[in-house]
């Protein structure tokens, strides 16, 4: 098998240094953004498994001469592996409720590089969302205390009270990556005044989610918009020098 990495990306380039893809007899995984550039780190891998070559090393300006307009450059690294490297752990992202926007969130976070869970009390909602990961409890806001540091969470319960209850459990928290509540800013300004109640800075919780989105309440565009907006705090932590 042959690993091809990208070991520098300066300028504009279709993927970030590190991104990989795998090589074999049986077939490619991964990806190092598509296009001439993986025409060509392919054809050099699978000239290196047919020849017994172990290394490689291949410097691709994107221009012109490969019909790209990107203006930038790669410098790649090939080399026989035994396997591929282990994938780090994906974040989890707490989603505790298993209504309609709900289950729509869990659908479009599965193609991510995410672990969503649907969390609920209720057993008949959860049975709509067999497809999914979920985990039926009757103490959701524990679930909030066993939660990875990184972790995304995402309220939208049947319960005002229970989400309260939960956004207080996730704002004491501050390991967390990103807290959201679904709502208005009424409920937002009502939150506050039980957070601070509390002891705790609602400054964190983000209410009302999915903001952006174009005054459509269809649960898929909401779900839509709140992925992005989930995924974009997750990156954004994940580039941030700790």
């Amino acid at each position: 098998m042959i690993r091809v990495r990208i070991a520098e990306a300066l300028g504009s380039t279709p993927r970030e240094a590190g991104a990989a893809m795998y090589v074999s007899a049986e077939g490619i995984t991964g990806s190092i953004g598509g296009g001439a550039v993986e025409y060509m780190a392919l054809d050099a891998a699978l000239a290196m498994l047919t020849s017994g070559e172990t290394a490689r090393s291949m410097t691709i300006p994107l221009g012109p001469a490969i019909g790209q307009c990107c203006g930038g450059r790669m410098r790649l690294e090939l080399e026989t592996v035994a396997a591929p490297d282990p994938v780090p752990p994906r974040p989890a992202v707490l989603i505790f409720g298993a209504g309609h926007v709900g289950r729509a969130l869990a659908r479009a976070l599965l193609p991510l590089p995410v672990a969503p869970l649907l969390v609920d009390q209720r057993p008949a909602e959860l049975a709509l969302a067999a497809d999914l990961p979920q985990k039926l409890t009757p103490l959701p806001e524990a679930e909030i205390r066993a939660a990875a540091p990184g972790s995304a969470v995402v309220i939208m319960t049947h319960d005002h009270a229970l989400d309260f209850l939960i956004a207080a459990e996730a704002l004491a928290r501050p390991d967390l990556a990103w807290t959201g509540m679904i709502g208005s800013r009424t409920k937002r300004a009502t939150f506050a005044s039980f957070a601070r109640s509390r002891g705790l800075d609602p400054g964190p919780l983000v209410c009302p989610i999915a903001a952006a989105a174009p005054r459509d309440k269809r649960p898929e565009v909401i779900a839509a918009f709140a992925a992005a907006e989930i995924m974009a705090a997750l990156l954004t932590r994940a580039t941030t020098p700790a």
